[in-house]
């Protein structure tokens, strides 16, 4: 059997860019959940069979659109305060990439994004913990860099 190459946590990476240009990239600490959620739109059509009246309609699906979004959750690290703030608190979407780092290569994908929601609670006994909830803005551009 042969092992297959993962990614470990460290190497799933999630940062916002700044205004600057070239944009500057940087993942704010504290996150110890991250997921990225590709998805589709799809409409449906009923195609019958020419030949054969009585036969089943079968359904073919045609992409309407695509979308993409990220959820996070983990300690609210004092140096991402003011990322995460002002990141939610513009009226604009902010840069993203998201990075996956293989041993045999690695997969990024760049788009912009707005923080759609921001969590921030806390537990008696606990450390104040965010959840941040992140949508597409247009056009997810992925780049491979695999062998």
């Amino acid at each position: 059997m042969a092992t297959p190459v993962t990614a470990r946590f460290g190497r799933y990476s999630i940062l916002l860019g700044n205004t600057a240009d070239p944009i500057v990239y940087s993942a704010p600490c504290g996150l110890t959940s991250k997921t990225l959620t590709l998805g589709k739109s799809l409409s449906e059509v009923s195609i019958p069979d020419c030949d054969d009246p009585d036969a089943p309609i079968v359904l073919g699906r045609d992409v309407e659109n695509i979308t993409a979004s990220i959820s996070g959750e983990g300690v609210l690290a004092a140096s991402a305060v003011p990322t995460w703030l002002d990141a939610y608190e513009s009226t604009e979407s902010v840069p993203v990439k998201i990075e996956i780092e293989f041993s045999t290569g690695t997969v990024t994908w760049t788009t912009r994004m707005h923080i759609e929601s921001l969590e921030i609670g806390a537990e008696v006994g606990g450390r104040v913990q965010i959840t941040v909830s992140m949508q597409s803005d247009g056009e997810m551009v992925r780049t491979d860099t695999f062998a």
